[in-house]
C-alpha cells in the first residue's frame, strides 16, 4: 500500500480539502436535494408536509395517548409540537446522513474509479443535503411560534453555533460509516438499528428531567442530546447557549474527525479493489 504524507490524512488536509471543492459540494448537495422528489406532484412541498405530518401524528400519540408532560406541567398540542419539531430536526440530520453513510462509496463507485474526483467529500456532502431538511424544520418552528405565540426570540441566530459542532462530529461518523462500509456490508443493518435507537434514546418525545436520575447521566453522554437541549434553549426558550459545553463538544467533534478521516484515506487504496 503506498505510503502517505502527514497531510494527506491529518485534519488541515480535509479542511483544505472541502475549501477547494466548496462549489462541487453545494453542486452535488442541491442534485441530491432536488432529485428526491424529481416527479412527484408537490415536489419540494414536501420538505414542508413531511415534518408537519411527522410533528402531528408523533404529538398526537405522545401528548394525547401517553400523555406526555414537559417540565411536569400541562403542555398544550402546539406547545408540544414545537418542541418536538426542534428534536426531530436535529435527529433527521444524523437519521438522513449517518443511515447512508454504509453504502455511500459503495453507491458511488463510479467516483471510486476517477482518480480525480475527491471522494472525501461525499460525506460532507450527505451532510450538507440532510442540514436542508433541518434547516426547514426550524424555520417552520420559528413562524409558527411568531404567529400563533407572538413570539419571536433573538437568541434563534445562535443556532448556527449550537449546530456547527454537531455537523462536524455527524461527519466524522459518516466518515467512519463510509469507510467500513465498503469492506463490512453487514454495517448497514447496524447503522440501520443505531439510528432507530437513537431516536428514542434522545429527549426528543419527552423532556431530559423525565428520566430516572439513575440513567439520566448516561443519557447526557448520548451527543444529541446536549444539541437537541441547546437547541430548544436559543429556538423554543430564548435562552443562550452553554458555550463552555459547546467548546468541549467542538474539540471531541474535532478530535472525532480527525481520527476518522485518518481511517478513511488508509483505507481508501483498496476501495477500487473491493467495488
Amino acid at each position: 500500500m503506498r505510503q502517505m504524507s502527514v497531510s494527506t490524512v491529518s485534519l488541515s488536509g480535509f479542511f483544505r480539502s472541502i475549501i477547494a471543492h466548496r462549489q462541487l459540494i453545494l453542486r452535488l448537495a442541491r442534485r441530491e436535494v432536488t432529485q428526491r422528489f424529481q416527479g412527484s406532484t408537490l415536489g419540494v412541498a414536501w420538505m414542508i408536509l413531511t415534518p408537519l405530518l411527522t410533528a402531528a401524528v408523533f404529538t398526537f400519540v405522545f401528548s394525547a395517548v401517553f400523555q406526555t408532560r414537559w417540565g411536569g406541567t400541562q403542555t398544550g398540542p402546539f406547545d408540544f409540537a414545537i418542541l418536538l419539531l426542534v428534536g426531530l430536526a436535529i435527529h433527521g440530520i444524523f437519521a438522513e446522513a449517518v443511515g447512508r453513510a454504509p453504502l455511500l462509496i459503495v453507491g458511488q463507485a463510479s467516483y471510486v474509479t476517477k482518480v480525480v474526483f475527491p471522494i472525501e467529500i461525499l460525506p460532507v456532502v450527505a451532510v450538507v443535503s440532510s442540514l436542508v431538511n433541518a434547516v426547514i424544520t426550524v424555520a417552520i418552528v420559528v413562524v409558527g411560534q411568531l404567529l400563533l405565540n407572538g413570539v419571536l426570540h433573538w437568541t434563534v441566530i445562535l443556532w448556527p453555533l449550537v449546530i456547527a459542532p454537531y455537523l462536524i462530529f455527524v461527519s466524522a461518523l459518516v466518515l467512519f460509516f463510509a469507510a467500513c462500509g465498503v469492506f463490512l456490508r453487514d454495517l448497514s443493518q447496524i447503522v440501520t438499528l443505531l439510528v432507530t435507537c437513537t431516536l428514542f434514546l434522545t429527549p426528543i418525545f419527552y423532556p431530559l428531567d423525565a428520566v430516572p436520575g439513575a440513567f439520566r447521566t448516561l443519557m447526557r453522554l448520548n451527543p444529541l442530546t446536549s444539541i437537541v437541549e441547546q437547541s430548544r434553549t436559543v429556538i423554543v426558550f430564548g435562552g443562550t447557549p452553554d458555550f463552555v459545553s459547546l467548546s468541549l463538544y467542538t474539540l471531541c467533534a474535532l478530535i472525532s474527525l480527525g481520527l476518522a478521516f485518518w481511517l478513511f484515506q488508509r483505507l481508501r487504496p483498496g476501495f477500487a479493489d473491493v467495488l
